[in-house]
């Protein structure tokens, strides 16, 4: 169970650095072109390298060590319910980001930057919730009508 947890948190560790990264060198894309900035034919550029083949494998492999520890604790709490739709929210915000990396390629660069940003801001935010929910584990707010 703590190897599960491990891999885990490590996975979530990557994919978060990857995901933030990506936006980050893509926030730079446009401002200044030169024969430096053009990515070699038959290669990857470094924003899809480090999306397809670092960011997306972590994600895969944290979202199913963490379904697997839901799984073997076999709980329902509010937190970890709360914890999955931010999730959720993380995994579509990450295939946006993908989105925007063709836009860049496609050389499309109006609004990249501030949408860069955008995506900075938002998965600070997500991170940041997640993080509080897994550490403080709140239970359901009494301004809701149900319980679990």
């Amino acid at each position: 169970m703590i190897w599960l947890l491990s891999l885990h948190i490590m996975a979530l560790s990557i994919w978060s650095a990857g995901a933030l990264y990506v936006p980050a060198v893509l926030a730079g894309a446009g401002k200044e072109v030169n024969e430096f900035s053009r990515t070699p034919i038959g290669q990857d550029s470094i924003p899809r390298f480090v999306y397809t083949h670092i960011a997306t494998p972590a994600a895969l492999i944290a979202i199913i060590a963490g379904s697997l520890v839901f799984l073997v604790n076999n709980s329902i709490e509010f937190w970890l319910i709360a914890k999955l739709t931010l999730v959720a929210m993380l995994a579509a915000a990450h295939a946006c980001m993908g989105l925007l990396i063709i836009r860049v390629e496609r050389q499309q660069f109006k609004f990249v930057s501030a949408l860069s940003w955008i995506f900075i801001v938002f998965l600070l935010i997500i991170l940041t919730l997640i993080i509080w929910l897994v550490l403080a584990k709140p239970g359901v707010p009494e301004v809701l009508p149900w319980s679990l």
